[in-house]
């Protein structure tokens, strides 16, 4: 694949861009942590991928040639559907991974969707082969159930059997990635002033606002200038995947640059220019794009719950958007009423206890004194989290116990009147007959005639078998009941009690 607009006759053979697709706990990032004999998995909180990294590596091909291969690692949750559908439009090549133990699930479907729609070449990575309960043929199957068709069973995807934990297959992996990317004959020009994707982006404590970048054509050199969208950024530090400070980057690679007079969308497209004032006429024919927001309120005749959301980055930050917004109640609606990236501030305290007293949930932030001081003077609640599903975790809990309360009526016993023994001013002895539920003393009721309430009154006595008794559950009974109504034959008596719910 080639970019129309490079020259051809400088064109050169570009490293293959690979995402690792799949559901949640499947083994993706247990992957790239063996490939780069490093720990990726333990650097994530809660041991899953929650933001869309990248990383290089370098791998012998058949014939003793030492290749590049940029791997974009994307979370298997299913809030992080965005950035896997960017993973997928970025890469070369997707690698799905499937369980042997589990097979296919949910994410597995979507994650296949997105490779699909993208129209990028993909191999399928059976995974966990190493377990007890792995059974590949299974597995196999069920791909083929998803049509997801592997070599072999109806289909051209090819397949590799793998282990994470072991490291089989995984030699067999990359060379099957370097052997798709060759089919694929991806190249690119170096002499060309870089261009590629925003993958990520972040607001910085004491480095202001970042960006991480993949370059898929040309070359980035220090003292350039970028352009995504319209944010611009002068080109004074390039950081590699590692964090170590570059002089130039090239095609396919992944680098972070520091410096952004806003936050660059993801995603989107950069360009990087000689000069500034190249980048800044560029810039001027984007459209303005904007971290920050304030949503629109709806859903009138609920009650409203404000919300502010604060994330690290501008991708978990559309996720958690996403999960938060999942959240329905009959008689509450969450509305997020700002977000954004970065620290949580004392403009986000000030905004949310002007806003009758909105929450503030951020995600993978710190919170700075100033807006805890805040809270603690106006009580607007502030909680911050590592881990998605918590948050609405949190949100559930504490919708639960703050929506409006409301007591019902609920029956627990219907009689039908067969008998009147007695009257007494307002206390009636009658006998009747349990059609349904329990009758219980001291129990409210109704009393109906055709279907018809004509009054209340309550149970105060119950006999049955000529021995008093607390609750009768079927047959025939003798009961008291205190009602100003004239209770008749054939009248139905229906026992309730008050439930809040």
């Amino acid at each position: 694949m080639t970019d129309k607009n490079y020259k051809n006759e400088n064109l050169t053979v570009r490293p293959p861009i690979v995402a690792v697709m799949g559901h949640i706990d499947h083994g993706k990032s247990s992957i790239l942590d063996y490939i780069r004999k490093t720990n990726v998995v333990s650097g994530e909180s809660g041991g899953i991928t929650q933001h869309l990294s990248a990383y290089e590596l370098l791998h012998k091909d058949r014939t003793g040639a030492e290749r590049k291969i940029t791997f974009l690692d994307t979370p298997g949750h299913e809030a992080f559907s965005a950035m896997r559908e960017r993973g997928a439009h970025v890469a070369d090549v997707a690698i799905l991974v499937v369980s042997a133990e589990d097979g296919v699930k949910a994410q597995t479907v979507e994650a296949f969707q997105k490779i699909k729609e993208s129209q990028t070449p993909f191999i399928v990575a059976i995974n966990k082969i190493d377990k007890p309960g792995a059974d590949i043929e299974k597995t196999k199957n069920n791909l083929v159930e998803n049509e997801i068709y592997i070599e072999g069973y109806g289909g051209g995807i090819p397949f590799v059997p793998i282990s994470a934990k072991t490291g089989e297959g995984i030699p067999e992996l990359l060379d099957m990635i370097l052997l798709v990317a060759d089919l694929e004959e991806l190249s690119g020009a170096k002499e060309n002033p870089a261009s590629g994707f925003v993958i990520e982006s972040n607001v910085d404590k004491k480095r202001g606002v970042s960006a991480t970048f993949i370059i898929t054509n040309g070359t980035l050199k220090k003292g350039m200038f970028i352009a995504a969208e319209d944010a611009i950024s002068p080109v004074r530090n390039i950081l590699d995947f590692s964090g170590k400070i570059i002089e130039e980057a090239s095609f396919s690679s992944p680098v972070r640059i520091t410096g952004f007079n806003k936050i660059p969308p993801t995603g989107g497209k950069f360009v990087s220019f000689k000069t500034k004032k190249e980048a800044e006429a560029y810039a001027e024919k984007k459209p303005m794009v904007t971290a920050f927001g304030v949503e629109k309120e709806g859903d009138s005749g609920k009650k409203i719950i404000p919300i502010i959301i604060k994330s690290d980055f501008l991708g978990t930050l559309e996720a958690v958007s996403k999960e938060i917004s999942k959240i329905e109640r009959e008689k509450i609606s969450i509305k997020i009423v700002r977000k954004g990236v970065g620290e949580i501030s004392d403009n986000d305290a000030k905004i949310a206890s002007s806003s009758g007293g909105a929450m503030i949930l951020g995600f993978g932030v710190s919170i700075s004194k100033e807006a805890l001081s805040i809270a603690e003077k106006t009580g607007i609640i502030i909680k911050t989290f590592d881990i998605i599903y918590k948050i609405t975790d949190f949100l559930n809990e504490e919708l639960t116990r703050i929506t409006p309360k409301e007591t019902v009526e609920e029956i627990t016993g219907r009689v039908k009147i067969l008998k009147i023994f007695s009257k007494n001013k307002d206390k009636q002895v009658l006998g009747g007959r349990v059609l349904e539920g329990i009758i219980s003393v001291n129990s409210n009721i109704k009393i109906l005639r055709r279907e018809n309430d004509i009054g209340k009154g309550r149970i105060t006595e119950l006999q049955q078998q000529k021995i008093k008794t607390g609750e009768v559950k079927e047959g025939e009974f003798g009961m008291m009941i205190e009602s100003k109504i004239e209770i008749a034959p054939g009248d139905i008596i229906e026992a309730f009690s008050f439930v809040i719910r």
